[in-house]
């Protein structure tokens, strides 16, 4: 990258806001500053504001196999340009997965591996990370394993692990923070037959949400600027910008994912009541009555709510500190034969750890880079060599008080447990097993995994990717 591009980025450092949550307002591309063409956009000037829950949010369509070859069930994706409409009336080209902005999603079976077969139709190279897959190295999306323009490369998921909202996105080296932005993102879910009886909300009933920002020109154009991170005002859900769906008088499984960059999300839903079901890495042991929701970049948590006790014709609204997000209506009656149980699913156990590592995420104003330990990631340099079946405890500290930058950390192949933060047990919303964890400035969180399965070379990085695309992502080994 060049150090204009380099300079640029460090930018989101200035002013000690970065990564605070309610940095935006309601649905609008944002009017405060003028339009910068050097970074990805196009446009004299940006979007009008738009009304609230004026469009109804998408689910994205299921993937259906393209075969099933001796227990593998193998699907076909491409990579390609394409177009959507965020902002009604206006054409934003995007990039997609079989072109759409939000992918289409895959649903996995524990137990059943996958074959996905990735096509690059785009002018320029990508690859595909599975986050939160437990998967070989080969298959895991490195940011130097490429796929060239016309090329393509088979990714394969063994699944055996428990169930679980995984999400899949560009990793490409240098550039996974705009192609994310741009659209290479969608759902891939491992649905786990240990959970069939608890009989959860399921079907259309079960439903994946997609949460993002977005900073949109007024000829329609997604503006990708670092530096003006605080003008991504557009909150779209499935591509949407503060869409409603209308639901039935039943329970709901809804699984949320922050795709977003930078943003940081607190949810509430006044006038129901959301109880947290699962984390990351899947079901926690009981569920958890929530009042608010925490997610940074690439976290997931489910929740089941239930709309049995709100009259047909009522609107209640899924609210964010910038404002809202989206409506739900309840517009029918419904049968319902789930249920949520008072026990979910038990963790599994967590070992005894051999090793402690430290982890030091920074800032460096001087080489406005962000670092793991002081250096910048290297494809060439092996920052820990972990023994297969090993289980070592990650004590994660970010220094960046001066700047007051929130960062996370997301691990490769593992999923792990949240030990304590600052010495305090994590709450009952964070005790399930995760792969990515939020660390606020001048904290410490400690996190414990097992690394099993596979052995080869992962990475793991700050998830808010524009923090990880210029130096703040590292290297294990597996040996």
């Amino acid at each position: 990258m060049d150090r204009r591009r380099l300079i640029t980025l460090g930018g989101l450092a200035v002013g000690g806001a970065v990564l605070l949550p309610g940095c935006g307002g309601r649905t609008t591309a944002g009017q405060a500053a003028p339009h910068h063409h050097g970074a990805g956009g196009g446009g004299a000037g940006l979007a009008a504001a738009v009304d609230p829950f004026t469009v109804a949010m998408p689910v994205p369509p299921v993937l259906r196999p393209t075969a099933v070859v001796g227990g593998t069930e193998v699907y076909d994706v491409a990579v390609r340009h394409t177009t959507t409409e965020i902002l009604p009336g206006l054409t934003t080209p995007v990039l997609g997965y079989n072109g759409r902005f939000v992918g289409p999603t895959i649903r996995a079976r524990r137990g059943r591996p996958a074959l996905v077969r990735v096509r690059n139709e785009m002018h320029y190279a990508t690859n595909v990370h599975l986050h939160g897959g437990v998967v070989p190295a080969s298959s895991d999306g490195h940011p130097s394993d490429a796929i060239a323009p016309g090329g393509w490369r088979a990714y394969h998921y063994p699944n055996r692990q428990r169930g679980a909202t995984l999400w899949y996105h560009d990793h490409s080296h240098h550039m996974e923070a705009e192609r994310v932005y741009r659209g290479l993102h969608g759902f891939y879910l491992v649905d786990d037959d240990a959970e069939r009886d608890l009989r959860l909300p399921s079907g259309r009933y079960d439903i994946p949400i997609m949460l993002r920002d977005a900073l949109v020109a007024d000829d329609g154009t997604l503006v990708f600027d670092p530096a003006r991170w605080a003008d991504r005002r557009t909150i779209l859900v499935n591509g949407k910008p503060q869409p409603v769906l209308r639901v039935a008088a039943r329970r709901y499984r809804l699984r949320l994912l922050n795709a977003s960059a930078h943003r940081i999300f607190r949810l509430a839903l006044p006038g129901a009541d959301m109880v947290q079901i699962a984390t990351d890495g899947g079901l926690l042991p009981a569920p958890v009555p929530r009042t608010e929701l925490s997610l940074t970049p690439a976290e997931r948590v489910e929740i089941v709510v239930d709309f049995r006790q709100q009259p047909v014709g009522t609107r209640l609204v899924l609210e964010d500190t910038s404002g809202p997000v989206l409506a739900f209506d309840v517009a029918a009656e419904a049968d319902d034969d789930s249920r949520l149980p008072d026990q979910l699913r038990a963790l599994p156990p967590l070992g005894t750890p051999t090793t402690v590592r430290d982890v030091a995420l920074s800032f460096n104003p001087g080489s406005t880079t962000f670092t793991i330990n002081g250096q910048v990631f290297d494809a060439s340099r092996v920052d820990a060599r972990i023994p297969l079946g090993s289980t070592e405890i990650w004590r994660v500290t970010n220094t960046d008080t001066a700047f007051g930058i929130t960062h996370n950390l997301h691990l490769h192949l593992v999923q792990f447990r949240v030990l304590d933060r600052d010495g305090v047990p994590p709450g009952p919303g964070e005790a399930g097993l995760k792969d990515t964890v939020a660390v606020p400035p001048g904290s410490t969180v400690r996190v414990q995994a097992t690394f099993s399965g596979f052995t080869g070379r992962y990475v793991y990085h700050c998830h808010f990717l524009e923090h990880a695309q210029i130096g703040m992502m590292a290297q294990f080994e597996v040996v």
